[in-house]
């Protein structure tokens, strides 16, 4: 709450909150606070706190906080305790689900964000426009009940598909913190996108699968499933027919193998054949003027712009036609942003008028309307309210990530005594904390000393995470609910 009230001292519109915010600390923040909030809704999960991730850096030199993360998070590690007992072999101990807040909205709003905000790193065209196409319809849904709630831009969305995230890139999905702490947040098993589940096999053949289905499969899909030592494999399927499928590399799998599709051949291409628009609704009004006519169109924003047609007036022959062709040019509103939602036309008689005429005229009328709309925005100007606020807090180690002089001056102006360097600029002694993050292995795997169930077979401490490279010790703030992972000069 303190830095979030200390950016808006210092002129900051809106705040992108921390992914680790349970509701009721958003709340908290939104009571102490006028700045807008923005919230993460979807996508992948740092499992470091953000800005608090120093692994890629520390072992490759590509530094997380300046975009260059090179995911060792999504890794596979060992667990072994102070004994040297190894309680998980070769799991991506840190790798957690996607993040999937959409029954939560609601709830968000209600708890003061203003703007969500998708994740969306590395990802492909498809998955972009069906996940923005499914919250477009959720945050739609909520507008459409709540009178209370207005919509921050213009323009409606039009797309032809049934949006459903489990249909591209996913790893799982949690709600992280938003309801307080909850467990199985990770994906150990596997760092790639499971899909969705489409069925279980029930018998296997030389060549193909019988599968009690709940999804129909199509030839040219990706299936991936876990094969009795729990490490992902997959296939692509040949051919289908009902509940009988054909890999194209043939393989036999118990019975009971679940089956997920993390390539979904046909609605991918539904998705990339489907021209999304997003529109601006206007309003037409064409009119009989003394020396000809008149177009006048207004937006959904009550933005105007006039058009005029000088033309000799020949009476039609066909009234109620000719009525009805101008309705039809002049809702074609073409490549423009902007979409007809109405047409009214005022004379006394009805004209004969060249299309052409007519279709120039419509271009003309949405060409000022777009250029009316332009020069009439105001981009806010946001200016430093107290240039002398004071930082809540008197000394930055390097996880206050200082790179360069610029920062170091800012935060001396705002109260900052003493300041270490960004980690990437030099690493401290010791065994310094390269990941800070509220997941807990421990509570991940039933060992939490906090809870009350006796537990058995504790795991001894200190514990590490191995690779085939480096030994990483894990230290545990049961206090503040939090793990930290700490750089090790000990290598293997």
């Amino acid at each position: 709450l303190e830095k979030v009230q200390f950016l808006e001292k210092m002129g900051f519109s809106r705040v992108i909150l921390a992914r680790e915010l349970s509701l009721d600390e958003i709340s908290e923040i939104r009571a102490g606070t006028q700045v807008e909030l923005e919230a993460f809704v979807h996508g992948a999960l740092c499992v470091s706190y953000s800005g608090q991730c120093w692994i890629s850096q520390a072992v490759t030199g590509r530094s997380a906080n300046r975009g260059e993360c090179a995911q060792l998070c999504r890794s596979a590690y060992d667990l072994v305790d102070a004994n040297g007992k190894v309680w998980l072999h070769n799991r991506h101990l840190l790798s957690l689900k996607d993040l999937n807040l959409s029954a939560a909205l609601r709830d968000l709003i209600n708890a003061g964000i203003t703007s969500f905000k998708i994740e969306g790193r590395l990802k492909d065209n498809a998955y972009v426009k069906n996940v923005t196409a499914f919250y477009r319809q959720k945050i739609d849904l909520l507008l459409g009940t709540d009178q209370n709630l207005s919509r921050a831009s213009s323009g409606s969305c039009r797309f032809h598909f049934t949006p459903d995230p489990d249909r591209t890139f996913n790893r799982g999905y949690t709600e992280h913190f938003v309801q307080g702490r909850q467990s199985k947040l990770s994906s150990m098993l596997s760092q790639k996108s499971l899909g969705k589940k489409v069925g279980k096999v029930i018998r296997s053949e030389k060549v193909s699968l019988y599968v009690q289905v709940e999804e129909e499969i199509h030839p040219g899909d990706g299936i991936c499933y876990f094969d009795a030592h729990e490490e992902l494999q997959g296939f692509l399927v040949n051919r289908a027919e009902n509940n009988r499928i054909w890999p194209a590399q043939p393989r036999l799998l118990p019975e009971g193998t679940l089956l997920y599709r993390n390539a979904d051949k046909q609605f991918i291409k539904t998705i990339e054949n489907d021209a999304c628009s997003r529109n601006i609704g206007v309003d037409f009004e064409f009119a009989e003027t003394g020396n000809g006519f008149e177009l006048r169109a207004m937006d959904e924003d009550l933005v105007t712009a006039v058009g005029e047609l000088r033309t000799v007036k020949a009476e039609a022959n066909n009234p109620q036609l000719v009525t009805k062709n101008i309705e039809k040019l002049l809702s074609r509103t073409g490549n423009t942003p902007f979409e007809a939602r109405s047409v009214k036309i005022h004379w006394q008689k009805a004209y004969f008028l060249q299309a052409s005429a007519l279709n120039g005229l419509r271009r003309e009328v949405l060409e000022r309307l777009q250029m009316e709309r332009i020069s009439g925005y105001r981009r806010t100007e946001r200016k430093s309210s107290a240039a002398n606020a004071r930082y809540p807090a008197k000394e930055l180690t390097y996880r206050g990530n200082v790179m360069n002089s610029l920062s170091e001056a800012f935060y001396r102006k705002h109260g900052v005594e003493k300041i270490q360097p960004a980690f990437e600029k030099s690493v401290p002694e010791g065994e310094p904390v390269i990941m800070n993050t509220r997941y807990c292995l421990k509570y991940e795997l039933g060992q939490c000393p906090l809870k009350r169930d006796a537990l058995e077979g504790r795991m001894k401490e200190p514990l590490w995470i191995v690779d085939n490279s480096n030994r990483y010790r894990l230290s545990f703030d049961c206090k503040k609910c939090e793990m930290s992972v700490h750089l090790s000069r000990n290598h293997r």
